[in-house]
């Protein structure tokens, strides 16, 4: 694989989802790899983008359709995927997760020819990356983390959210952090004040701290300012399961065209309007989100 602009490192999953208007659940396929990379073939292909993930031969499928709508992928393999059942109740902001099963985790061994301007991390279970994944990557180009694997904890299949202990190691290697307010308040031991708890984990070393809100938009922390982005109302609400990584999508692509913190946060949530309004990864243009930014 050629060197990217933005490389996407992650598992894709095997998902479950259960709402109130599917209550019997809807199988697809998810995790940050999916949903970013679907997001980044729907915008203008004038992003060099790649994504590495490890599936077991039940998402070898998913892989090659990718692999076949043009997105250079490298899958590294795995026994196992990732399997989670996430269940939404009528507030889609808040969700109950069950691992299922999980996949192998990536290795500075594995990631040895992996070259980009910035290696997109999504986190789905607190031993995807160890610490040293992240301190190699770090050293050939910007890194950038969703948080959320990291503080998952997995007891008898039940998530629970929980701090972790390598946080200071590896977040002073971390130019963007993606966190919601609910991780927030766990990686700063309960601090409620988003603005006091953006600029805690910026001492800790990160460089864009990124804070998304649901249905109130997003708070992004950069160069001691504190920048407020709004929400955009979705004509429905249907499911929110891959908002974060279309989030976090929208943001890399934005500052890629060199987008300030403002600009990207914008174009960031108007994607995200866009994914919410049907269920499965971004499939709007960049017309439609710049329609609703304007």
């Amino acid at each position: 694989m050629e060197k990217k602009q933005i490389l996407c490192i992650g598992h894709i999953t095997h998902d479950r989802i259960i709402t109130p208007t599917l209550p019997q659940g809807v199988d697809c396929a998810g995790g940050t790899a999916y949903y970013v990379a679907w997001a980044m073939h729907h915008l203008p292909h004038d992003v060099s983008f790649g994504v590495v993930t490890a599936v077991g031969d039940d998402l070898q499928h998913e892989v090659e359709r990718l692999r076949q709508a043009g997105t250079d992928i490298v899958d590294l393999g795995s026994p196992t995927s990732v399997f989670f059942e996430n269940s939404y109740g009528r507030n889609m902001n808040n969700r109950r997760q069950r691992v299922m099963s999980k996949a192998a985790p990536f290795t500075v061994d594995a990631l040895r020819d992996a070259q980009a301007d910035v290696f997109h991390l999504g986190t789905l279970l607190v031993d995807d990356f160890a610490p040293e994944v992240v301190e190699y990557l770090a050293t050939k180009g910007r890194v950038c983390i969703d948080v959320q694997g990291y503080l998952r904890e997995v007891r008898q299949q039940r998530v629970y959210a929980v701090d972790w202990a390598d946080k200071l190691r590896v977040l002073k290697h971390t130019d963007i952090l993606k966190v919601n307010e609910n991780e927030i308040d766990v990686l700063t031991d309960g601090e409620r004040d988003l603005r006091r708890g953006a600029k805690l984990i910026s001492s800790w070393g990160v460089r864009e701290v990124l804070v998304t809100l649901g249905d109130y938009g997003s708070l992004i922390y950069a160069d001691d300012r504190f920048y407020d982005i709004p929400s955009y109302a979705p004509r429905q609400v249907v499911d929110a399961t891959g908002c974060g990584d279309t989030y976090a999508a929208g943001y890399l692509y934005a500052q890629a065209h060199g987008a300030g913190y403002e600009e990207a946060g914008r174009f960031a949530a108007a994607m995200c309007t866009l994914k919410l309004e049907h269920s499965g990864p971004f499939d709007g243009t960049i017309d439609d989100v710049n329609s609703i930014i304007f």
